[in-house]
């Protein structure tokens, strides 16, 4: 699966809301939030030496202070989990949001650092006003070679926020929904929540496989 992530999708997802604060995003149309924060999103990176060279401690702070605007990253886990979501506790709910988020992370982080001169180009994009599910679809041209890149919304009282990605026809919460099925299985939620918590520790550790 990693190989689908050698562009800047962590950058895309995870720090989809890292805009400069003095720039408002208009999150009442899906195709305008993407393109807007997108945009921003590249322009930040790039002018960031200290994500560029996969700074964990910025790449986690920028994370944490932009991610809850634009994104649902709780949606995210409890679709990755399924009906298993149901069974955890709010306080196993909690710590499987965190843990995965930081697993995803210390993961990708690095394709944070591959963002320079990346071209996106947008699908044409149609909704109606009843719509409250939609995906914004787009090709990402990294060095000539063009790679599907979409997003999928929901809309809330809020405005839209972005909970899924695909890289490739993969889709980041299909991707995890085996995954933490198995390891539900094997040892119930807490089994789920050590693996996440253990692998962490791996990765602080510099021992990713």
């Amino acid at each position: 699966m990693k190989r689908f992530f050698l562009i800047p999708f962590f950058a895309m997802f995870f720090a989809f809301a890292g805009a400069a604060s003095a720039q408002t995003v208009d999150t009442s149309n899906p195709d305008t939030l993407v393109k807007t924060v997108t945009q921003q999103v590249m322009d930040q990176i790039r002018g960031d030496k200290s994500i560029q060279s996969g700074d964990l401690t910025r790449i986690t702070e920028l994370v944490n202070e932009r991610i809850l605007p634009y994104t649902d990253f709780r949606r995210t886990t409890q679709l990755a989990m399924g009906r298993n979501w149901r069974s955890a506790t709010p306080a196993q709910q909690e710590q499987i949001v965190e843990q995965f988020k930081t697993l995803l992370i210390r993961t990708y982080s690095g394709a944070l650092a591959q963002v320079r001169d990346q071209q996106i180009q947008y699908k044409p994009f149609r909704t109606s006003p009843d719509d409250t599910d939609v995906v914004v679809r787009s090709t990402v041209l990294n060095n000539g070679q063009p790679i599907e890149l979409d997003y999928r919304l929901y809309k809330t009282p809020q405005g839209w926020r972005v909970y899924d990605i695909n890289v490739l026809g993969a889709w980041l919460i299909q991707a995890y929904q085996q995954q933490f099925q198995e390891k539900i299985q094997q040892g119930g939620v807490d089994g789920l929540l050590q693996f996440l918590t253990q692998r962490n520790q791996q990765l602080a550790a510099g021992k990713a496989s």
